[in-house]
């Protein structure tokens, strides 16, 4: 029974997501709200370096970062000056949750 009105409320459903900025930042993070000039991201990761075959930003949000590549510790964090969000499949959050760091 809701009988009150902040119990009817449902809580914002988190994405995974890409997050590239204007300063060649490249963000991996769980976000409920992506429309507007900030983002904030939950457990967010930064890819440092990721390989050729990665293929690209795009493709950390398609397959995700690979062995060769260098992904920062988990922080939530606000993003700024944003160029792109890319919904990330399911195989990419993986990749990313397993948070490789080439040596």
């Amino acid at each position: 029974m809701i009988n009150h009105p902040n119990r009817a409320k449902k809580a914002a459903e988190e994405i995974p997501v890409v997050v590239t900025t204007e300063h060649r930042g490249v963000f991996f993070g769980y976000a409920s709200d992506t429309s507007g000039d900030v983002i904030h991201l939950r457990a967010a990761r930064n890819c440092i370096y990721w390989s050729h075959g990665v293929r690209g930003f795009i493709g950390l949000a398609a397959t995700g970062p690979d062995k060769q590549s260098k992904v920062g510790p988990a922080a939530d964090i606000e993003v700024r000056k944003i160029t792109s969000v890319i919904k990330c499949t399911p195989e990419a959050t993986a990749a990313w949750e397993a948070a490789p760091w080439a040596k």
